[in-house]
């Protein structure tokens, strides 16, 4: 069976395509080129990454090919992206970016190369029947960013790491001499990277600096943009020295006049919520029944813990009643939804109820 590997330059797809090839399978290596710019250091991180895939195929002897698919991230996850931040919401871009490019222009082209599968480095397992269960490794699960994608797809696609560790795929990659057996673990956005955000962001959409005030209305200091700002956001406001001496934290934005709300407190009243709403609702098999309230668990943010809720679909819009209130739901980042160790769907936040 030919399976096509999305390959990152990274320790996870590269042990993925090992085992794979260990297993019998013919397989392929293809890295996915999707931002064409240098990072602030004038270092292009894509051609660093590329060469770790080549070394990386020579060593388990597979071929391997570079496909751009710079224009669809592009026009599919970047400009959404950028609209996210535009209207004062905070997006996420690696479930945009699995849906769009991992699982839809990198499916059609593997299944285009004459790939039965695609496989990649995602720490997820599926059953084979299109459901999507969680990584065996809890401190590593992916499943929170792969809820967009649907059955038909997932049917198609192999996870190798899915159930195991990450200290075992290290000591998997150690152990056959692999080049990037050592290299840390990427963050930042997804194929941009690690850089400065802040100047990153400002490059396509310029600051517009206003006051920060308490929600009583008093000026305590200045922001740089409200897109640089996340709800339960301490670090960078630069007000400390205030009022009762805690910590200042985000508790909201005022869109209409460029304020941020800003109070003392980590437990402040307003960071938590009782009850959220997602839009864009997407279901990786059968949806919820509609205006049906059913008993699950959800996350509202990646490394959260299961939080038991009640959850009632209308149409596209998902409504989450909280058992505990939750701190910091944070509009533009997505609520997932589990069924014991499955990952059902979820949507995007759209409001938050205080």
């Amino acid at each position: 069976m030919r399976v096509v590997v999305g390959m990152s330059g990274g320790v996870d797809s590269a042990v993925s395509a090992l085992l794979l090839k260990r297993r019998g399978y013919e397989v392929i290596g293809v890295f996915m080129k999707n931002w064409n710019e240098d990072n602030e250091d004038g270092v292009c991180t894509a051609e660093s990454d590329w060469r770790d895939v080549r070394d990386v195929c020579d060593q388990i002897d597979i071929p391997y090919y570079s496909v751009d698919f710079a224009k669809e991230y592009w026009d599919r996850v970047f400009t959404l992206f950028l609209n996210e931040y535009r209207a004062g919401r905070t997006p996420n871009p690696d479930v945009l970016c699995n849906r769009e490019i991992k699982f839809k222009a990198f499916l059609d082209f593997a299944m285009k190369a004459g790939a039965e599968k695609m496989a990649t480095g995602h720490f997820v397992q599926t059953d084979g029947e299109g459901r999507l269960l969680r990584g065996v490794d809890p401190n590593k699960d992916q499943s929170y960013f792969l809820y967009m994608i649907h059955a038909e797809q997932l049917k198609k696609a192999l996870f190798p790491v899915g159930g195991l560790t990450k200290p075992q795929v290290r000591a998997i990659a150690e152990e056959a001499g692999l080049p990037v057996s050592k290299k840390k673990d990427s963050t930042g956005v997804c194929f941009i990277g690690e850089r400065n955000f802040k100047k990153f962001l400002n490059t396509f959409l310029p600051a517009q600096p206003g006051d920060m005030v308490t929600p009583e209305g008093e000026k305590v200091g200045r922001h740089d943009g409200l897109m640089y700002y996340t709800l339960g956001q301490r670090r960078g406001l630069g007000i400390g020295g205030r009022g009762d001496g805690r910590s200042f934290f985000v508790v909201d934005k005022d869109l209409k006049n460029n304020r941020l709300i800003v109070a003392q407190g980590e437990d402040h009243p307003l960071l938590y919520s009782r009850a959220c709403t997602a839009d864009q609702a997407t279901f990786i098999g059968d949806p919820l029944p509609e205006n049906t309230p059913c008993r699950l668990t959800a996350k509202f943010r990646y490394r959260q813990a299961d939080q038991p809720v009640t959850v009632t679909r209308m149409g596209d819009t998902l409504h989450f009643q909280f058992d505990a209130p939750q701190r910091a739901v944070t509009p533009g980042q997505s609520a997932v939804i589990y069924d014991g160790p499955c990952c059902l769907g979820g949507g995007i936040i759209n409001t938050i109820e205080r």
